[in-house]
C-alpha cells in the first residue's frame, strides 16, 4: 500500500503518519524509488496509535503501548499501569476543568450584562493571580 492507500484505510492524515515515521512509531519499507510500502503490520499498527490517540495518550505512552503490544511476554500489569496512570492524568484535568467552570459560572452569574461597564467578570481576569 502506498501512503494514500494506508491514509485512507486507517483514516489519519498522511502528514500524521510521516510524522509517526519520523518519530520511529513505525518503519514502512521502501521501494527503490524511494516511495514508502506499508505492510498490514504497518496499517495495524497505524490502527492501533489512531485509537491510542483518540484516547488522549501521549506520543510517549504510545509508544510505551506499542512496545508492550508487540511484547509477546508483556505482563498485563504493565500496561494496566500506563492505563491507570492516564486515566489519573484525565481525572485531574477533569478537577481542573470543573474548577474553571465552577469559576467562570459565578462570575457570569455577578455579571449584570447590562449597559454599565462595571463587569466582575473582567474585574476579576484583570486582578492579581491568587494562589
Amino acid at each position: 500500500m502506498n501512503i494514500g492507500d494506508v491514509s485512507s484505510r486507517s483514516g489519519l492524515a498522511a502528514k500524521t503518519i510521516r510524522y509517526y515515521e519520523d518519530i520511529g512509531l513505525i518503519r514502512p519499507a521502501r521501494d527503490a524509488n524511494g516511495y514508502r510500502r506499508f505492510r498490514e503490520a504497518d496499517l495495524h499498527k497505524l490502527n492501533f496509535l489512531g485509537r491510542a490517540r483518540s484516547l488522549g495518550f501521549s506520543i510517549e505512552n504510545c509508544r510505551s503501548l506499542l512496545a508492550l503490544y508487540e511484547d509477546e511476554d508483556r505482563a498485563s500489569g504493565d500496561v494496566k499501569r500506563v492505563a491507570e496512570q492516564h486515566l489519573r492524568a484525565i481525572d485531574r484535568k477533569l478537577a481542573e476543568l470543573d474548577a474553571m467552570r465552577g469559576t467562570l459560572a459565578r462570575l457570569a452569574e455577578a455579571c449584570s450584562g447590562d449597559q454599565k461597564p462595571d463587569c466582575p467578570i473582567l474585574s476579576d481576569l484583570a486582578s492579581a493571580p491568587k494562589g
